[in-house]
């Protein structure tokens, strides 16, 4: 509607029209501030759930790392019985098994024989199916990017991994690192009758949710 402005007013009928756009900014302004309210309480409640799954997590991993050295110290395996004892060695899905070390990023995980969801929230999952040292063939490590292997990322070629398990202390040493998609699985297989390790976890590190993505590190034997 046109008006014609006189003396520092307006007519009366755009004054009506000023005052309905003040209006609609008005009750405008209420609800982005109660979309703002709403993200903000929906945002403490999601960090309030993922930092307590946190401490959950945290706390179950030390209790298996605990656990782990515990088993370790009570160990009566010589060495000149590791091979036989390898040749049987078949944990239960969800037993501690042991620690795995990594000295260049001052790591001690406790070691659990399985990968699904409860398995990786205690530490470190023995994937079942592939070997243990010893064993001439592939092992394969897996963990989760936010919790024990979360500097994965820093280790070099050339660094240590040293599995520690009931028949003895195996240390392996970073030989190459690969990123494949998350649902390619021809990394994991058998190199019978040579031995490697395999560290698997989600990649990019910093993705929020599902990563599409896996990161894997490749370790030899040291002799």
């Amino acid at each position: 509607m046109s008006f014609i402005p006189t003396n520092g007013k307006v007519f009366i009928s755009r004054k009506i029209g000023k005052l309905k756009l003040l209006i609609q900014f008005e009750w405008g302004s209420l609800a982005m501030r109660s979309i703002a309210i709403i993200f903000m309480v929906l945002g403490l409640a999601l960090a309030g759930v993922g930092g307590y799954q946190y401490i959950q997590t945290h706390a179950a991993e030390k209790q298996s790392l605990n656990k782990a050295k515990s088993m370790l110290e009570k160990s009566t395996t010589k060495k000149e019985t590791s091979i036989n004892y390898a040749t049987t060695y078949q944990p239960q899905q969800g037993e501690t098994i042991g620690i795995l070390s990594i000295p260049s990023i001052d790591a001690e995980l406790p070691i659990v024989e399985g990968t699904d969801p409860d398995e990786l929230k205690k530490g470190v999952g023995h994937y079942s199916g592939t070997a243990f040292p010893l064993q001439n063939d592939q092992i394969v490590l897996s963990g989760h990017r936010d919790t024990v292997f979360r500097g994965l990322g820093e280790v070099k070629l050339g660094d240590k991994l040293i599995v520690t398990l009931p028949h003895g202390k195996f240390v392996y040493q970073m030989v190459d690192s690969k990123i494949v998609d998350a649902d390619d699985r021809t990394v994991i297989k058998s190199t019978s009758p040579n031995e490697e390790l395999l560290l698997t976890t989600c990649y990019p590190f910093s993705y929020v949710g599902n990563a599409p993505n896996r990161y894997i590190i490749k370790a030899l034997p040291v002799d």
